[in-house]
Parts: structure tokens; sequence; C-alpha cells
């Protein structure tokens, strides 16, 4: 199987598993994460495997995902880029309404790791849940 491919589909597996600190180990320790259609207050670049371990450490407390619904993996010329277009199942854990957050995300791996993800998500999403605000931040 393409290394490309791989990590996507352990960050699947960690995602599907609630293993948020596994998924954040994927990235290079300098790896980053951008999201391009963030909107005022939210970030819009992670730069490094410990912010990108930061913002995803209360990922569950905000949005329980279930499933893949959707996908479609687009491998480029580059041998380091992955294209893939996916939705999941998924329930806002603080209503218990149902979700399935689509996204487009451009991935880059380097020896095994993530080195770049651009991950162009639709924020409306944020209506439904408090993730990634400060407000709706937990700490423990």
């Amino acid at each position: 199987m393409d290394d490309r491919v791989k990590v996507f589909e352990r960050a699947k597996e960690l995602l599907l598993g609630h293993d948020m600190m596994g998924f954040a180990d994927l990235w290079a320790v300098d790896g980053t994460i951008e999201f391009p259609f963030a909107p005022p207050g939210r970030p819009r670049l992670l730069e490094g495997r410990e912010a990108v371990r930061e913002y995803v450490r209360d990922y569950t407390d905000h949005i329980d995902l279930r499933a893949v619904a959707h996908e479609v993996v687009h491998l480029t010329e580059d041998p380091d880029v992955l294209i893939v277009e996916f939705s999941m199942d998924a329930v806002a854990a603080g209503t218990g309404r149902p979700l399935r957050p689509g996204y487009v995300a451009v991935i880059t791996v380097r020896d095994g790791e993530i080195a770049s993800y651009r991950d162009y998500w639709n924020p409306l999403m944020l209506d439904e849940t408090s993730f990634g605000s400060e407000e709706g931040r937990t700490h423990g």
C-alpha cells in the first residue's frame, strides 16, 4: 500500500478510536495543519506536532466521530501528496445531535509522517459544537 494512503488509513483508525494523541503523533515534529476556511477567532495554522496535540486534545469532548460515511482518495503525481474527500458520521457531544462533517484534505507525507495537512472543512459545523473555541475548551 502507498505510504500516503497508509498514513491516511491510520489517521482514520485513530480518529474513529477516539485516540487523539495517537492522531497528533502522526505529524512530523515540524509538521503543520492549515484551515484555510477557518472563521475569525479560530486558528488558521498550527505549526508543529505539539500544536496539533494541543488543538485536538479535547476534540472528543465536542465531537464523537462514529464512521466514515463517504471517501474518495486521489493519488497525485507528487509521490508525497494525497488529496482526500471524505465525510464522517458523528454526534455533537453536547447536544447528541447527529452531524456529517465533510472535508477535503491535501496531505503531504514524508518519512511516514504528516508534514503538511490542509483541511478544507465546512466551518458552519461549528454552530453545532464548541470545538476549537476558547469558551468551549475543557482542561483536564
